[in-house]
């Protein structure tokens, strides 16, 4: 028995490209929201392509750990350096908290 092909075999095959994938390499899926009378650019991100690397949420001021599935939100006409990671529920709850985050004396200033 020949084991299994993983790729396709030629370059016009029926198998799918990046431009079918709305999510790009990073899983997940994307939309579109409205939020403070923009329109934002949400893509959720898997946990496997977030491997090795780490974010602070600007919903809580906490760190996103390596591996754990989350948000990335950007205002559609921005470029990429206005791309923040959210925990999924801080993005959800971005409607109910403050506008200022309040931290503990020995939380780290980032």
């Amino acid at each position: 028995m020949s084991p299994r092909r993983n790729r396709p075999k030629a370059a016009g095959s029926s198998g799918r490209s990046a431009e079918d994938d709305p999510a790009g390499r990073y899983g997940g899926w994307q939309s579109t929201e409205s939020w403070q009378g923009e329109e934002w650019s949400v893509r959720h991100v898997a946990g496997a392509s977030a491997e090795g690397k780490t974010y602070r949420c600007p919903g809580c001021d906490q760190l996103i750990p390596s591996g754990v599935p989350h948000v990335v939100a950007w205002p559609e006409f921005a470029g990429v350096d206005d791309r923040r990671h959210w925990h999924k529920s801080c993005w959800n709850a971005k409607d109910r908290r403050t506008t200022r985050v309040q931290r503990s004396r020995n939380a780290p200033k980032f």
